[in-house]
């Protein structure tokens, strides 16, 4: 089933939809039963972060199509910013 972006967006007013942003680094590491991902697109400074069940071929380079929200993780007692990712596609 696909998901519209523009019914998630118009459903959840803090949800952001960008689209053909370019990834500079995508990183898959192992958590638990999950598979961690990080991407960093250009431009931004900001990491972007989902969880999936498996591991994705690289999006090193790819241009993409981001479904996220802002978010803030905090580590030892430091708050970070972080996109968290609600969908992805390759654009």
């Amino acid at each position: 089933m696909q998901s519209d972006p523009k019914k998630l967006v118009d459903k959840n007013r803090n949800l952001i939809h960008s689209e053909l942003m370019k990834v500079v680094s995508h990183v898959q590491r192992d958590q638990d039963d999950w598979v961690l991902h990080t991407v960093m697109v250009e431009g931004c400074d900001v990491p972007f972060k989902f969880k999936r069940k498996g591991k994705y071929q690289s999006l090193n380079g790819a241009r993409v199509n981001i479904t996220y929200y802002p978010e803030q993780e905090t580590v030892a007692g430091m708050a970070f910013d972080v996109m968290k990712v609600v969908r992805i596609k390759r654009g």
